[in-house]
């Protein structure tokens, strides 16, 4: 049996589309890559200024001075680009990127998205995360359906500071696949055998459900 993590990572994969330019946001997006065949056609965007970033390197080969945005370090693709910061930036705010995967504290009906900082607690700052969040063709949030204490983090109004609003199209979670549509959030599939009425339990924005039963 997958875990939460395994079940979101598998799930995740089936997004990305070959010849697509993916930005892996810090955490559990990060671990995407580890789930893409070897020779599949994609080019992984790290905003500290790599493009076709690949997996982290095996530990006899890592290089120090080789790391993506999260500080891992990272393996190279052939024909890959090394770049400064402005420059990977200038290709965020120009929307060249055609998918961003990032993590989320909470995210809304309404596609809002807070993953940047909780009151009270050390946050590095904002970093990428709000400019991706807005200048991304499309934003999938990757989250447990529900925090370490079991609230629910798919909410019907971000509580924490936003990072970006009205930005993320789809989230995929420990249970389901939801998508923000004009009417609300839509379960499109399941990723676990739950109840329609258990699922809306662990979630404080009322869902749609536009499937019958579990699909993956």
């Amino acid at each position: 049996m997958m875990s939460a993590v395994e079940r979101i990572l598998s799930r995740a994969v089936i997004e990305i589309t070959p010849g697509s330019i993916v930005n892996l946001g810090i955490g559990l997006p990060t671990q995407v890559m580890h789930y893409l065949p070897d020779d599949f056609d994609v080019q992984i965007h790290s905003e500290n200024g790599i493009l076709c970033a690949w997996k982290q390197a095996e530990r006899e080969s890592m290089d120090p001075f080789l790391i993506d945005a999260s500080g891992a370090y990272v393996s190279l693709r052939e024909g890959a680009s090394l770049f400064d910061s402005a420059v990977s930036f200038a290709m965020i705010r120009r929307a060249r990127l055609d998918l961003t995967m990032i993590g989320a504290f909470e995210v809304d009906a309404h596609g809002n998205l807070a993953n940047w900082k909780i009151p009270g607690k050390f946050s590095p700052g904002i970093g990428g995360a709000m400019e991706l969040a807005q200048k991304t063709k499309r934003i999938i949030v990757l989250t447990t359906h529900t925090d370490k204490h079991g609230r629910p983090k798919i909410l019907e109004t971000c509580r924490l500071p936003l990072t970006a609003k009205a930005c993320v199209s789809r989230i995929i979670s420990d249970l389901a696949v939801i998508d923000v549509a004009d009417q609300g959030l839509v379960v499109r599939e399941k990723l676990v055998d739950i109840s329609n009425v258990d699922l809306q339990a662990l979630t404080e924005a009322e869902l749609t459900f536009a499937i019958g039963g579990v699909t993956v």
